[in-house]
């Protein structure tokens, strides 16, 4: 188990490297052994990490060979030894053994269509420097969380809603239609969470924006996800 965060501006608010370390600092619990981080003037990247894959060379934000995409993930991809083997005969380059660097190369060979060959559960968050591109990908049964809410011009990510929270900027108001959800069906819907504003990413979606854009939620049919 592994917790990620960040967030992205669309505005003329910066983004500050305390901020998302407050942020994953709420998400120890899920990453005891180490954190990193990626800060660029638009966007954010952090991420707690629990070391089960390539304990030495494995720390996130991992990157492509010339830094222009990032990543921090949670989860496993089952299948990355296979994809990794198709990438690498198509020209890529590994500096890790972990499945986590199957995600930029996959990206840079098939760009946001990518999720459709991994095999697996996960909740990711992708920056792609080129294209001035954030991608929020969760897998297709939603075993892993990501939550996520847009506050004062910037869109803000985490594996839990603590981590949201810990922004002085989010509101802490209770959500009325999730909160009688919670109650019915002792679960919230799929969708939102028990704070209003604040939307869990669905099983199956990937959402996509940039610095300056609102940001664009998409139903990916194709992911698929395998638990055993």
């Amino acid at each position: 188990m592994c917790g990620i965060a960040g967030m992205v501006s669309f505005g003329e608010k910066p983004i500050l490297l305390e901020e998302v370390q407050r942020m994953c600092q709420a998400l120890y619990h899920r990453g005891p052994d180490e954190d990193g981080y990626y800060i660029s003037p638009d966007v954010g990247l952090g991420m707690r990490r629990l070391s089960i894959i390539d304990l030495h060379t494995g720390r996130q934000p991992v990157r492509n060979e010339d830094g222009s995409v990032w990543v921090v993930f949670n989860g496993e991809i089952y299948n990355f030894q296979e994809l990794r083997k198709d990438l690498e005969q198509r020209g890529h380059h590994f500096c890790t053994a972990t499945d986590t660097e199957v995600i930029v190369h996959s990206y840079e060979e098939y760009g946001t269509r990518c999720v459709e060959n991994f095999r697996g559960m996960f909740a990711f968050a992708l920056w792609d420097e080129r294209g001035r591109r954030l991608m929020l990908a969760r897998d297709r049964l939603g075993i892993k969380p990501l939550y996520y809410t847009t506050v004062d011009s910037r869109l803000i990510f985490a594996s839990e809603l603590k981590a949201i929270l810990a922004l002085p900027d989010v509101e802490r108001k209770l959500d009325g239609h999730s909160l009688s959800h919670l109650f019915s069906f002792l679960t919230t819907p799929k969708d939102a969470s028990i704070i209003a504003g604040v939307k869990k990413l669905g099983p199956g979606h990937t959402l996509i924006c940039s610095p300056g854009k609102a940001p664009v939620l998409e139903r990916s049919q194709e992911i698929r996800a395998r638990v055993c």
